[in-house]
Parts: structure tokens; C-alpha cells; sequence
């Protein structure tokens, strides 16, 4: 048996002003060279956990605390958190808020400066652990001038730099693109298996986490329900779903599968190679029904809503976003704009709310130039919903926020009071109208943004990437609001990295990359054009790959997009497995 990096002892914390307990009698061992993943719905305690491990919980929060926890043979809450700091590092969701000093080099001394490390031990680790992270050539760079997927590696390096024993990281991938998610994945891998590094992960990434890690604890409502391999924890479907928890797409599948059948005709892979494995052995079993239809997408009006041609964008420090773009989006339509970080979604998108202006080509709406539209003609029709809910919240009550875009813009008081009262209900926020809107989980004050916008009644609503940070129920719930403003006859268009998500909800996707439109056509055919999304760093959902791969064993194309479909056409042959 390995040596133990920490034990955490029937531990129980409630944070003060709290009557209930946050982490509730959990016990766990944490053993020398091993990549632990915590998962869990939002709300299970994984935070707080993470931040028992170098003592922040409790002597920064105070609270109450039972148990015990040893690092290294450290009681935490008889040694400083400087102490602890030095054999626990940690690295949060947001890279920003970790990053300190005015550049990579000075970043990655910081700590070791705070700790009181020798000046040549901090110059000569400077160079090892900027190489151990893959960001040699970036040390005169500001912080700012990184990308999401090098901050985030940036601040895996400061950590790095104290050489702890244990690299805690709590979300490192939820605000970042497939690129730098990957590159984060491979840099913790690389550490755990090439250095040796104790690694404890915090994400909602299955199909991830089921690749890398050695073993999972999966903490519910504060308690440890479940401890062991990503096989055993993950091929539990009912475990997961009764728990709010999404498992990956390979496990989805083939339990999907045992159900259709009625019998066990696969074991219940996670991880993909083993996932196409075993759709060769079923292949040779069962047929997949091609015959009944796939749901196509919806037939819309000619007549475009947003009309964009030729559009050209220039930043002022030369960087040419967009390179002569053309398409039409149609009224009604539910429009899914996907590529990297960089590919130009963004740029395009505030053209579509007037916050950049056409270097050439021009932008319509409903026909009118969008020139011609005031701010507050805009804020009527299209209503935005950005990544970060906190940058578009400003007043000091849920109330005051949902209903001061109305007053703004002058409304009468019977219909501000009126519409106010509707999205309050409708968003499930009425108990909270008297709360300051950033005392509230990131969850719900998403829900706040989106409560205010509505009561705008707007016609078009274009949400950026609002699923990031959100578990799976919460990204669900975020989808199914925008599937029912679909359905009220709201055009809406989608910015995610999260294509798994989208099947069911989208009916047209646009491939965006280096500022061109790679693709535009019904989901279904661009999520099988996995070369192209492949060529602006996007993965499709893991039912498309195994639908490819049993097309390459049978020589027909099989165009499903998720678990369901896939396993609702297995057919066994008429022999026995």
C-alpha cells in the first residue's frame, strides 16, 4: 500500500451563520502518487473539502469543524496555513483571481517570496517548473497577454513552484475552451505520472475524468456516497442519475443499451477505446434499425431576422477577427455557434448587439441596418446573456435587478410591476427578490440575468456560453429555459464549447474557425464532420464517435447524435450472445 499523503478523519463543518452541515462525517485517505478526482453535483461540499486540505477551512472561515485532518502527519487545524501551504497547493476555477504580479516570472516567485525561499532556489525553479507546464518563452509576458488554457497552466506553475507533496484543483477546465481544458488535462497528467505529484481534481468533466484519474469520491448533500476506480463509480448509471450527476456518454450508451435489450449484451465501459471495443463485440450480436426516422429540423421562414454580409472586422491593434462573413439567421430559429477560443463567435455576436461596429460588409436586422437602431431599440428586441452573470449585475436586490432595465427604459409602472412579478416566478426566484443578487450561488444569479431579460419580452435571445460552470442539472435547467422561449416563437442562438449538451435543443449548428464559417447546416450532419470540428479543436459528443465507429465496421453511415438514439435502434439478431 502506498503512503499516505493526507487522512481526512470523519470530518464535519458548518460555515458560520449556517445550520447546516456543508461536509457531513467524511473519511478518506489520500495515498502518495495518486490522481484522486472529487464529483459531485453543485453544492455536494467538494469546495469546501479542497479547502480543508490546507487548512483555509476552517482558520480563514471560522465555523465549526469536527474531526480531523493530517497532511504530511499535520493536524490543520494546529499549523498556520503558510505552514501547510508549502506541502498543499491549490489552484481555483478562475485563473484570474490567482494571478497577482506583472509577469510570468514574478508570478511563479510570488509564494516562494512570501515563504522565504533562497533568491537562487527561486531562480533555478523558476525554468523547472515553467518547463514542467509546457510555458518556456512566456516569462517577461504579463499574465494578460496569456490565454485561458496558459493562465491556468500559469497558475498550476505558481503552485507547482512550492514543490508540495499534494496539487489540489478545484474546476481548473470549467471556464476554459476544449484547447485549454486540454492542455490543463495533459499538464496535471504529465505531473501525476512524469513527477510523481499527488494530484486531487475537482470537475464536472465525466468523459475527462474518466480518461485520467485512478480513483473517484463522489460527495452528495456533504457526504462521501461512494469512493473508488472511474470503472466502478461511473458504470453506476442509477447512482449517478439519482444524484444529479451526468456519467460519461460511453457509459450512458451501453447501460442504454442492457436496458433496450433486456439483457446483459456489454459490460459498461467509461472511457472511449474500451467503448469501441465494445460496440465491435455487439456489432457481431445485434443490427442497429436505420429504417425509423431521426428527428429532423424544423422548417423555417426564408425571411432573415439577422442578415450579415461580407462582414469584415479590424481590432485597432490590426487583429482581423472576421474575414468577409456572410449567413442569414431566420426568425424562430434555435441557432448553435460553436469553435475555439479565438475563432471569432464573440466578435461576430456583438456585431449582432451593436457593440462593434462593421469594418466593412454591413449587419441587418429585421431588415434595417443595424446602424439605425438606438440602444435602447436593441435592448427591446435582443436580449444577451454572457458567460459571466456577475458582469451584467448592478443593483443591490434580485427586485431592483430584473426590473431596472424596464424602468430605464421608461415603462409604465403597472407593466414593470407586472412583468417583474412574472419573471420572479417563472425563474423560481421569488423567495430571493429581497437578496443582493452576488450573495447568491453562481447558479442562480445566472438565473437573475436571465429573469431581467425576460422581462424584457425580447424577440431574439443569444446566450454565451451558459453552461460554463454550471453542473449538469444546472446547465439542463439553463437548456430547457431556452427550449421553452424556443417554443413561445423566440429566435435563440447558443455560444458553447459543450456540444454533448446540445442535440435535443439546437437544430442548427455554425462552425466557426479563424474568423471564417467552416460549416453551417442541422446539427446532425455537422456533428458528423468530425474532421472539421477537429480542425478548430472541437470533440463531438462520444455517442457520434461510436456511431462512427460501428458505420466504419459495417460501412454505413449511423447519424446518431446521443446515448438514446443509439441504443433505441440495437436489435438482437435471432441468435443467442
Amino acid at each position: 500500500m502506498a503512503n499516505k499523503i493526507a487522512a481526512i478523519d470523519n470530518i464535519s463543518y458548518m460555515y458560520p451563520r449556517s445550520e447546516d452541515f456543508v461536509l457531513d462525517r467524511i473519511s478518506l485517505d489520500i495515498y502518495a502518487g495518486e490522481f484522486l478526482g472529487l464529483i459531485g453535483p453543485t453544492g455536494a461540499g467538494k469546495t469546501t473539502l479542497c479547502l480543508a486540505l490546507n487548512g483555509i477551512v476552517p482558520q480563514f472561515y471560522g465555523g465549526r469543524f469536527y474531526g480531523n485532518i493530517q497532511i504530511a502527519g499535520m493536524d490543520t487545524l494546529h499549523h498556520p496555513i503558510s505552514k501547510l501551504a508549502r506541502y498543499v497547493g491549490e489552484v481555483f476555477e478562475d485563473p484570474e483571481t490567482q494571478l497577482v504580479a506583472t509577469s510570468v516570472q514574478n508570478e511563479i516567485a510570488f509564494a516562494m517570496e512570501n515563504l522565504k525561499f533562497d533568491r537562487e532556489e527561486i531562480l533555478a525553479r523558476i525554468p523547472e517548473v515553467l518547463a514542467a507546464v509546457r510555458l518556456e518563452g512566456t516569462e517577461q509576458k504579463h499574465p494578460a497577454e496569456l490565454s485561458g488554457g496558459q493562465k491556468q497552466r500559469l497558475a498550476i506553475a505558481a503552485a507547482l513552484a512550492v514543490q508540495p507533496d499534494l496539487m489540489v484543483l478545484d474546476e481548473p477546465t470549467s471556464q476554459l475552451d476544449p484547447v485549454g481544458a486540454e492542455e490543463v488535462f495533459s499538464t496535471v497528467r504529465e505531473l501525476n505520472r512524469h513527477l510523481g505529484k499527488t494530484i486531487v481534481m475537482v470537475s464536472h468533466a465525466a468523459e475527462e475524468m474518466a480518461e485520467f484519474v485512478d480513483r473517484l469520491a463522489f460527495l452528495s448533500h456533504g457526504e462521501l456516497i461512494a469512493c473508488g476506480t472511474p470503472e466502478e463509480i461511473y458504470s453506476d448509471i442509477e447512482l449517478l442519475t439519482k444524484n444529479d450527476l451526468r456519467p460519461p456518454q460511453v457509459a450512458s450508451t451501453f447501460y442504454l443499451i442492457n436496458q433496450k435489450t433486456n439483457r446483459k449484451i456489454a459490460d459498461v465501459p467509461v472511457q472511449l477505446d474500451k467503448g469501441k471495443d465494445e460496440i465491435v463485440k455487439i456489432a457481431k450480436m445485434a443490427e442497429f434499425d436505420l429504417s425509423s426516422p431521426l428527428p429532423d429540423p424544423k422548417k423555417y421562414s426564408n425571411v432573415p431576422l439577422f442578415s450579415v454580409k461580407d462582414l469584415k472586422h479590424v481590432y485597432p491593434d490590426g487583429t482581423e477577427a472576421l474575414h468577409g462573413i456572410s449567413l442569414d439567421i431566420c426568425e424562430g430559429e434555435y441557432v448553435l455557434i460553436i469553435g475555439q477560443n479565438g475563432a471569432g463567435k464573440s466578435t461576430l455576436v456583438k456585431h449582432f448587439l451593436h457593440l462593434l461596429s462593421p469594418t466593412s460588409g454591413t449587419v441587418t436586422v429585421a431588415g434595417k441596418d443595424l446602424e439605425k437602431y438606438t440602444v435602447g431599440d436593441l435592448a427591446r428586441r435582443i436580449g444577451y446573456i454572457a458567460q459571466n452573470p456577475d458582469y451584467q449585475i448592478f443593483n443591490a436586490t434580485v427586485e431592483e435587478e430584473i426590473s431596472f432595465a424596464l424602468k430605464n427604459l421608461e415603462f409604465p409602472a403597472e407593466i414593470v410591476k407586472e412583468r417583474t412579478e412574472h419573471s420572479l416566478e417563472s425563474m423560481g426566484l421569488t423567495q430571493f427578490r429581497d437578496r443582493h443578487p452576488l450573495s447568491l450561488p453562481k447558479g442562480d444569479r445566472a438565473r437573475v440575468v436571465i429573469a431581467a431579460i425576460l422581462a424584457m419580452q425580447p424577440e431574439i435571445i443569444i446566450f454565451d456560453e451558459p453552461t460554463t460552470g454550471q453542473d449538469y442539472r444546472g446547465a439542463r435547467y439553463i437548456l430547457e429555459l431556452s427550449r421553452q422561449l424556443h417554443e413561445m416563437g423566440k429566435t435563440v442562438i447558443v455560444i458553447t464549447h459543450h456540444l454533448y449538451l446540445m442535440p435535443g435543443y439546437a437544430e442548427r449548428a455554425i462552425v466557426m474557425g479563424k474568423g471564417t464559417i467552416l460549416m453551417d447546416g442541422p446539427i446532425r450532419d455537422v456533428y458528423h464532420r468530425t474532421e472539421l470540428l477537429g480542425s478548430t479543436f472541437l470533440t463531438p459528443p462520444q455517442a457520434v464517435l461510436l456511431s462512427q465507429e460501428l458505420g466504419n465496421l459495417n460501412g454505413r453511415e449511423y447519424p446518431f447524435l446521443t446515448p438514446e438514439e443509439l441504443s433505441e435502434r440495437v436489435i438482437l439478431k435471432n441468435r443467442e450472445v
